[in-house]
């Protein structure tokens, strides 16, 4: 069993960095990717970020268009955790964030997509005012 738990989130205002961290994605056999997921009132759930282990080496990452030239996600394998960097946070990003891990390889055109993740956290919201 995976057990996540998000940690982070807050109120901040446009233009400011904010980190997410994920803790409990450890690689295991149990999980070969974890992602970062977001879902604002009245929108469906939409990746954000991933990062997937192959191996004990390397690590692939992947970024919705949205967040690509803002977001960063990495790995602290010392202390079994998963980050999100935010910088120059928008409005539109205000939403509850998930961390979500998978415990098989996901296909690449998949890899944002909520339904194939099998864990989830309990999320942490992030409300950016303008």
């Amino acid at each position: 069993q995976v057990r996540l738990r998000e940690s982070g989130g807050g109120s901040v205002q446009a233009g400011e960095f904010l980190q997410l961290s994920c803790a409990g994605a450890e690689y295991s056999t149990h999980t070969d990717c974890v992602g970062w997921f977001r879902q604002a009132p009245g929108n469906q759930r939409e990746g954000v970020a991933v990062i997937c282990f192959p191996d004990r080496i390397t690590e692939n990452r992947f970024y919705a268009d949205s967040t690509k030239d803002r977001f960063s996600i990495s790995r602290n394998k010392r202390e079994n955790t998963v980050y999100l960097q935010m910088y120059s946070v928008k409005p539109e990003d205000t939403a509850m964030y998930y961390c979500a891990a998978a415990p098989s390889s996901i296909d690449s055109a998949r890899i944002l997509l909520p339904s194939q993740y099998d864990y989830w956290g309990q999320g942490t919201q992030v409300t950016v005012s303008s």
